[in-house]
């Protein structure tokens, strides 16, 4: 199976070079990469343009854009831009960061799962990081949730849902969006990923009410938001972060702001949650 993968990538000077030394020693390389420079001011340009004279699969599209890291929004129009250069000869597209080291039999055994079922529509490993000289899990999210880091996606699934959404709350709209078309999501704990950079490392209060926005228009409503905003923030070990979640999600329903999903899609969902947390007390 052909698969294509886009990083978006702004000042990654230290880390994209670790990246995409991983990417070139894979038991089974890429049909292409495709970095997308985002308005980087370090050397990030320059390093994927030395792999790519020795990696001709490798390519390199510069954007403008704000520097301001807003979650969501920023990094998929940066992946979408990149995405826009690529023909459609793929059978699995990924979206990775520029920060990530991969084991080399990474890709080798992603695809694997993508040939073991027609019905898997996703797949992807876990993220771990450094902490006192040892790799661990960066436990932020259940074991059946594919990161925004490394997100692998079947070309038909990746066509239905309609792509990524550039909002806060793509990386997991895309898997409500799989299971409400009928498609599989697989994470392999086997798999091992360095996250070289902390999640939200470069997020201030403002991005924080973003996570609350996004509940909202993933259509949750306001218990589930309640909950998953407190599991969130225990996750996190930072409890208050409950409160800005909370703010945000009523920022966004007073602003009446337009939800990602159709009101159907948001029904499924809501169940979805439900019906997931139920199983969890039982």
């Amino acid at each position: 199976m052909r698969y294509y993968i886009v990083i978006p990538a702004h000042n990654e000077q230290d880390l994209i070079g670790l990246t995409l030394q991983s990417l070139v020693s894979q038991t089974v390389l890429p049909a292409k990469v495709v970095v997308v420079n985002d308005n980087s001011t370090d050397k990030t340009e320059e390093i994927v343009l030395g792999f790519a004279k020795e990696n001709p699969f490798i390519s390199v599209v510069n954007k403008t854009s704000d520097a301001i890291h807003m979650p969501g929004s920023k990094v998929i129009q940066a992946f979408q831009k990149g995405f826009e250069t690529l023909d459609s000869n793929y059978d699995i597209i990924v979206k990775i960061d520029g920060d990530l080291i991969f084991p080399s039999n990474y890709f080798e055994n992603i695809i694997r799962h993508f040939e073991s079922d027609p019905k898997i529509g996703m797949a992807g490993g876990f993220c771990y990081i450094e902490k006192n000289g040892e790799w661990v899990l960066e436990n932020l999210t259940d074991k059946d949730h594919i990161r925004g880091a490394l997100k692998a996606y079947r070309a038909a699934t990746f066509q239905q849902i309609g792509g990524l959404k550039p909002a806060m709350g793509w990386d997991t709209v895309d898997e409500l969006l799989c299971k409400y078309y009928g498609w599989k999501v697989v994470t392999d704990t086997s798999l091992h990923v360095k996250h070289l950079k902390p999640t939200g490392a470069n997020y201030n209060k403002t991005a924080r009410y973003k996570q609350g926005e996004a509940f909202y228009t993933l259509g949750y409503g306001f218990w589930i938001t309640a909950i998953a905003s407190a599991k969130l923030a225990m996750m996190k070990k930072k409890p208050f972060l409950f409160f800005d979640y909370i703010k945000g999600f009523w920022k966004a329903k007073n602003a009446k702001t337009p939800l990602l999903v159709t009101p159907e899609q948001a029904k499924f969902i809501r169940n979805y949650r439900l019906q997931k947390m139920k199983e969890k007390l039982i």
